[in-house]
């Protein structure tokens, strides 16, 4: 640590106090040789200077004095010429106690914030391109979202999730708060998994307790299902629902009797769970949590009849709604632009966009929102940028678009072994990508491989086969080395790419 305590004396870093060091805060590091400090995370605390440092490829957090201190930290000391410094591991037990020491580090409801962003980072790799985008614009980043399917493919855990947050919001300087999503959840057991975790975000995935099937039944196999509810219940049901007209502004929804039926049908078991889950976040954080629902896994797009009636039912059973994802018109497809027909999705989307503001001004979330850039202006402009964005994939792309540029030998290598896991990774993603149509990598010269991630079916193909890549042993240690290598290229292209979209959004920059 030789070259860590020469830094912290040419600085002068323990001579300075908090506002001293603020002053010499940016995106870059102070470096000797092999090692480094990260400029952002100069932190003192009771005489104990703390930041984020590289000895060599590892990253650590560090906790330096004159003397000798205590943290409650786990990690090991070094007396080097005079300063002690103690060397802390990147786990998430030490981001428990980081989160005491620096509450801005833990993630936070953000129900009563306007817009705000998912940034699902697969990698843990990504989070400061989130940040610095996020920097820029009025809006407030989900930092740590993953939902059980990524964590199966990237054989990582929600304590890896959220630690890997904590200590990038430190290295960053983040101090303007953050979100922390449990992404699609579906049972209780993961839920509290998520939230041990430090996640105040839940979305809670409704696919399967809801009876979409229900949608396509005959009239006298759902007259016989609705029949089988209580009195009570139908009769409340044709009083508030059947053959009304809401009125929502200038937008009129209309509800048929058939129509009150299928939804009741459809949904009533669901908005019950919900229902549940809703009672349980509130006994675990009390009013410090986001509850998102998602009605958005199914096959059809959301009538925006239904849209109102699943709303109008989860006020009646008091469900606190942050957010509720419905399935739009058209094909929000993994980490390519919308496919359909945009007059017709602004027409239905303006309509969504008036329940959500007659019903509670919940927000509207998208899903599978990266990269939709041709209906981000409609977007913006009838959510009033009210509203929550998910995206995830697209940054694992920019993880990809690194590798291309900078280790050519190995995103070949890799291209090439997503066909092998393409079949697999298909049966967990719905994309319509032709594989036929992307180039032979073997006719592109190195110059021309970063275009294979501006071509959809080339994009799609690498943003699912993730889980494969990352298994294998063949590219693996390669992939995560040339990461770290070149982490500030990293760093530049997700920020690039994630504020593109945050400005096609209409999201008002910070002054």
């Amino acid at each position: 640590m030789n070259n860590l305590a020469e830094i912290i004396k040419q600085e002068k870093l323990l001579e300075k106090d908090q506002k001293s060091l603020d002053k010499l805060k940016n995106t870059g590091r102070f470096t000797r040789e092999s090692s480094s400090i990260y400029r952002n995370s100069l932190y003192l605390q009771a005489s104990v200077l703390y930041f984020i440092g590289r000895i060599g490829n590892k990253k650590n957090l560090f906790a330096v004095s004159k003397t000798a201190f205590k943290t409650g930290l786990a990690g090991s000391f070094e007396n080097t010429g005079g300063i002690f410094i103690f060397r802390v591991t990147l786990d998430f037990n030490n981001s428990l106690i980081l989160k005491k020491l620096f509450p801005f580090t833990e993630a936070i409801s953000l129900r009563d914030k306007c817009t705000t962003f998912g940034c699902g980072d697969r990698l843990g790799l990504a989070g400061a391109g989130h940040i610095r985008a996020a920097k820029k614009y009025q809006v407030y980043p989900v930092l740590a979202q993953q939902s059980i399917r990524e964590l199966t493919l990237t054989g990582r855990t929600y304590h890896d999730v959220t630690a890997a947050a904590v200590f990038l919001v430190f290295q960053e300087g983040y101090e303007s708060g953050y979100g922390a999503d449990g992404d699609h959840l579906k049972t209780l057991d993961d839920i509290d998994t998520a939230l041990s975790a430090g996640m105040p975000m839940i979305t809670l995935d409704l696919s399967e307790v809801m009876n979409a099937q229900a949608a396509n039944w005959q009239e006298k196999r759902l007259d016989d299902e609705f029949e089988k509810m209580p009195d009570a219940e139908k009769k409340y049901l044709f009083d508030n629902y059947a053959d009304k007209t809401f009125t929502l502004g200038k937008e009129k929804i209309e509800m048929g009797r058939n129509e009150l039926k299928k939804c009741a049908v459809m949904y009533h078991k669901a908005l019950d769970f919900a229902a549940e889950v809703d009672r349980h976040l509130r006994s675990r954080r009390q009013d410090h949590y986001d509850l998102e629902i998602s009605i958005d896994e199914t096959t059809a797009p959301t009538l925006p009849s239904h849209h109102l009636f699943i709303i109008s039912e989860l006020k009646r059973r008091r469900v606190t709604v942050n957010s509720l994802a419905p399935r739009f018109i058209g094909e929000f497809q993994k980490g390519i632009d919308y496919i359909g027909d945009k007059a017709e999705f602004e027409k239905q989307f303006r309509v969504h966009c008036a329940i959500a503001a007659k019903y509670g001004n919940y927000k509207i979330s998208i899903h599978s929102g990266s990269d939709k850039f041709s209906v981000y202006p409609l977007i913006g402009k009838y959510t009033g940028c009210r509203l929550h964005a998910k995206t995830a994939g697209t940054s694992w792309l920019e993880a990809m678009r690194t590798i291309a540029g900078v280790n050519p030998a190995l995103y070949r290598k890799m291209h090439k072994k997503s066909f092998a896991c393409f079949e697999e990774a298909k049966k967990l993603y719905h994309i319509t990508a032709d594989l036929s149509k992307i180039m032979d990598i073997d006719k592109m010269s190195d110059a021309e491989l970063p275009g294979f991630l501006e071509q959809n079916e080339s994009r799609q193909l690498l943003h699912i086969t993730y889980g494969g890549l990352l298994k294998d042993p063949e590219v693996r240690s390669d992939f995560f080395n040339t990461l770290d290598e070149y982490e500030d290229r990293h760093y530049d292209l997700v920020e690039m790419h994630i504020t593109r979209h945050m400005k096609l959004l209409g999201i008002a920059e910070k002054k």
